[in-house]
């Protein structure tokens, strides 16, 4: 459905501090995707500059996340673990309610969030599957923006 634009995705968005092209929502992925317009992965490992490493980084570290806060949830609710043989629609109910279930039983238990921005991840060693221009041109203004004003974080060139 993402390769075909069948995705019920929001619209194009300008990023935060930006007034110039409204940058499109995409996924994180690792490099055994392909590079598309709502799908990004790393810049191969070769001969990187300063800012495809910051980009390389920053990816790493959403996925990171990403993988995190799946874990958590799939240990809480087991049905997680193993192919949902459902109807696209009930699975989409039941990952529904488990994330609902999932927040309401942390929120009781009194759950603080810890910054994971404070923890510092794996270097990035990424390789392979190529992709689109058009992919290529969104994933290039993502790493512009990662080196301006806006949009860099203030630790991250120590931590590349």
């Amino acid at each position: 459905m993402l390769n075909n634009n069948e995705l019920d995705l929001p619209g194009n968005t300008t990023l935060p501090g930006t007034t110039y092209p409204a940058m499109p929502f995409v996924f994180v992925g690792d490099e055994a995707f392909a590079l598309g317009e709502h799908l990004m992965r790393p810049y191969s490992s070769r001969g990187l500059s300063i800012a495809r490493w910051v980009f390389n980084y920053r990816l790493i570290r959403a996925r990171r996340v990403v993988e995190c806060a799946f874990g958590i949830l799939a240990n809480k609710w087991r049905f997680l673990h193993s192919p949902i043989h459902l109807k696209f629609e009930t699975a989409l109910s039941a990952m529904k309610a488990a994330c609902v279930l999932h927040n309401f039983v942390r929120v009781r238990a009194g759950f603080n969030f810890e910054d994971s921005l404070s923890h510092s991840l794996e270097s990035p060693n990424p390789s392979g599957v190529r992709g689109t221009r058009h992919g290529a041109a969104v994933r290039d203004h993502f790493t512009s923006y990662f080196l301006s004003p806006h949009g860099a974080l203030p630790w991250q060139l120590e931590a590349i």
